[in-house]
């Protein structure tokens, strides 16, 4: 053991001699591996993404083209006033509030279930923030959808007068739906399996719909849960009304975008999943202000643009997360301000609270960093 330390010891000295210079012979000498470098600063690793064609049309024309539902209580409508409201419209604030910093750089395009793909394809928008569910035949024909703000799922709204307690009692019904929508895939899907029988109305649009309904030409009327509590506020008696408990379908609503052009995908998904994680780490419309001055939290102030150049891989300015808050607040006020259970919805969060809810809900942010 002894004789082993000396000898560690020799070869010890050794090598020190020869990184001293130590031998007659320098040309002798193996010249030792440089050491790696270490890592990259974070500032270092990050590059400005260049624009894609869709962000440089925005850019070029001053706005944002954001397609939207033409009138869905909660969701997309336009106030007395004639402004665009609902919760559709504050993610199209949001998204062009991260773009130019002006949440008002946007022009609002009313859209029909039957023509908004077609709309989006051509052009005429940027953008689909409208109640779309991501299918996949959709996601297979030249779109693409980078997250979901609405998780929903199919229902059926009938008069209280029917005293009925289950969609399965819908046997023989006449059941209003929308022509060219999942919901009338679904409805004729969900009947089938159980072998009962049903009558479709089958009508252009949802305020068609609506309007069939309300004269009772129909008995039930099906669509997504949200657009059902939609309807129900705009009949004469909401409380005659009410909403069977099944829920037929999953209806992953979000925003759609052009097939192509993949930093424009990730500019719509971020802004969206920035608003999440907002309502996760609790920063809001009201305190932003104060947490941009004192936070001293790495993931707020990375989500703030305080630090780690967040824009760059985005081809955006460093605060787009920061501009897209202060539009209209994080994902949770969005939601309770346009229909939540203290607007005229009055729709609980469910499947849309955050992962860290009790009960858990699905908004799970992925990490800005």
């Amino acid at each position: 053991m002894r004789r082993h330390g000396h000898t560690g010891l020799i070869a010890a000295l050794a090598l020190w001699l020869t990184a001293c210079g130590g031998g007659d012979d320098a040309g002798d000498a193996v010249d030792a591996p440089a050491p790696a470098p270490g890592p990259a600063r974070p500032e270092e690793m990050v590059a400005l993404r260049e624009a894609g064609p869709t962000l440089s049309a925005i850019r070029a024309r001053g706005r944002l083209n954001c397609g939207v539902h033409p009138g869905l209580v909660g969701f997309s409508y336009t106030d007395n006033q004639g402004r665009w409201r609902g919760f559709d419209i504050d993610f199209c604030r949001a998204t062009a509030a991260a773009i130019f910093g002006n949440p008002d750089a946007v022009r609002y395009v009313p859209l029909t279930n039957a023509n908004r793909m077609q709309a989006l394809a051509d052009g005429r928008v940027d953008v689909l923030w409208r109640n779309t569910s991501r299918t996949l035949s959709r996601d297979g024909s030249g779109f693409d959808f980078p997250g979901v703000n609405y998780f929903d799922g199919q229902g059926f709204l009938v008069r209280r007068n029917l005293t009925l307690t289950s969609a399965s009692e819908l046997n023989g019904a006449r059941v209003c739906v929308q022509s060219g929508s999942t919901s009338e895939l679904n409805v004729a899907d969900w009947f089938r399996v159980r072998g009962l029988h049903y009558t479709p109305v089958i009508v252009a649009s949802e305020t068609a719909a609506r309007t069939a309904y309300a004269r009772e030409d129909c008995d039930a009327l099906t669509a997504d849960v949200s657009a059902l509590a939609a309807a129900r506020t705009t009949l004469s008696d909401p409380r005659a009304h009410m909403i069977l408990p099944e829920v037929i379908s999953r209806e992953p609503l979000g925003p759609v975008v052009r097939e192509g052009d993949d930093q424009w995908a990730d500019v719509v998904g971020w802004t969206l999943n920035a608003l999440v994680l907002a309502e996760a780490l609790g920063v809001t419309s009201e305190n932003i202000g104060q947490l941009v001055q004192e936070s001293g939290e790495p993931e707020i102030r990375r989500l703030l643009g305080l630090e780690g150049h967040i824009g760059r891989p985005l081809g955006l300015d460093d605060d787009w997360a920061r501009e897209a808050i202060e539009a209209g607040g994080n994902y949770g006020e969005i939601f309770d301000r346009n229909i939540g259970e203290g607007s005229a919805l009055d729709l609980s969060r469910g499947l849309n609270a955050l992962w860290t809810a009790q009960p858990r809900g699905l908004m799970y942010a992925a990490p800005i960093r």
